[in-house]
């Protein structure tokens, strides 16, 4: 089985000595019981993996011996999730899906049918999302945890479109109104995926009309109607078999 992955800033080195404390420490130590001797894998979130050994442990803390340590490749095309905010009892659960499927980017979305609003409050939502992403990469063992963005508003979201198109790329509104197949869409030739899912009254026509202005294209992702929580995933799934992802 492979070593469960932690997440550590600064790492040494072979031979260094690396000490995982505060919450991550506390987690491995107190919550996941790693004893001396055992493995681990540590990652600074940005691509580097350092296999490494617990050669001390106490109740908040570990220290490891770094044993080997190498630079990951991201994977590409990098695909960026723009996310209508869900309804709070699946927010979470939106971004440790897609994180665990893959996701680059996280971008929360007011879009105008969200029943969530984070008016006032968006950096404690960010910062929940952000967490949720860090925990979710490390569940999945991932040496790259997605970058959660600012919360966009619709005109923000329209410059991304813009941006993208003007450098190759493709981004691809789910909608069950769309004219285009998922998988028709020539993805694997993209320089980037952007990937917008509405909320869970989905995107009204104003939305719809501006995206594809902008350059998205309005795609039916399958067969079955999603939950604004899953669609991501799915479609994260979908890329992997559809380009180099996998």
């Amino acid at each position: 089985m492979a070593a469960t992955v932690f997440y550590l800033d600064e790492i040494p080195g072979p031979g260094g000595i690396a000490i995982l404390d505060g919450p991550e420490g506390r987690h491995a130590a107190t919550v996941r019981r790693i004893r001396v001797g055992e493995p681990i894998t540590l990652s600074d979130g940005a691509g580097v993996l350092a296999e490494s050994e617990v050669v001390a442990a106490q109740k908040d803390r570990l220290e490891l011996e770094v044993l080997d340590r190498v630079l990951a490749e991201p994977v590409a095309p990098p695909v960026t999730v723009v996310q209508a905010l869900p309804k709070s009892d699946r927010s979470e659960l939106a971004v440790e899906t897609m994180t665990e499927a893959g996701a680059d980017v996280v971008v929360p979305w007011q879009a105008a049918r969200c029943v969530a609003n984070w008016e006032g409050k968006a950096r404690k939502g960010v910062d929940k999302w952000r967490a949720a992403a860090r925990s979710a990469a490390r569940q999945s063992r991932r040496a790259f945890i997605p970058e959660v963005t600012e919360l966009y508003r619709t005109s923000e979201v329209l410059t991304l479109v813009r941006e993208t198109k003007a450098d190759n790329g493709i981004v691809v509104a789910l909608h069950e109104s769309g004219s285009a197949r998922f998988v028709s869409l020539p993805l694997a030739a993209a320089s980037r995926i952007v990937l917008i899912v509405g909320p869970e009254g989905g995107l009204d026509d104003a939305e719809l009309t501006a995206l594809a202005d902008a350059g998205a294209d309005i795609a039916l992702l399958g067969p079955t109607v999603l939950r604004t929580s899953t669609a991501a995933a799915v479609a994260l799934g979908a890329l992997g078999a559809l380009t180099s992802r996998w």
